[in-house]
C-alpha cells in the first residue's frame, strides 16, 4: 500500500476539482479524501495501490476539464487505517 498527500495549485476551485478527483479516486478503489485550502489550492490525501496512487497523482495534472493546474507538490506519507472511502472534506 503506498499513501501520498499532493497539493495542486492553479485555476484549481471553482472547477468541480473536488467532486472530480473523488470520481477518479474511487473508480482506481482508492480511500483518502480532498479539501480546498484558503490559499486557493487543492489538498488530496489517498492511498491504496501503488499503481493506482499513482495513476490519480497523474491524473491531477490534467483535473477537470476547466481546471488549470500549474503545478502539484507531491510526498509519499504513512497510510492511515481509519479511512475506507474517498470524501471531500473542509
Amino acid at each position: 500500500m503506498k499513501a501520498a498527500r499532493a497539493t495542486v495549485s492553479g485555476r484549481v476551485q471553482g472547477v468541480a476539482f473536488r467532486q472530480s478527483t473523488r470520481r477518479e479516486a474511487r473508480q482506481r478503489h482508492l480511500h483518502g479524501w480532498v479539501r480546498n485550502l484558503k490559499t486557493g489550492e487543492v489538498e488530496v490525501f489517498v492511498q491504496g495501490d501503488e499503481d493506482a496512487v499513482n495513476s490519480l497523482i497523474d491524473w491531477l495534472w490534467t483535473g477537470p476539464p476547466a481546471a488549470l493546474v500549474t503545478g502539484i507538490e507531491s510526498d509519499t506519507v504513512e497510510p492511515d487505517p481509519n479511512i475506507q472511502d474517498f470524501l471531500i472534506t473542509n
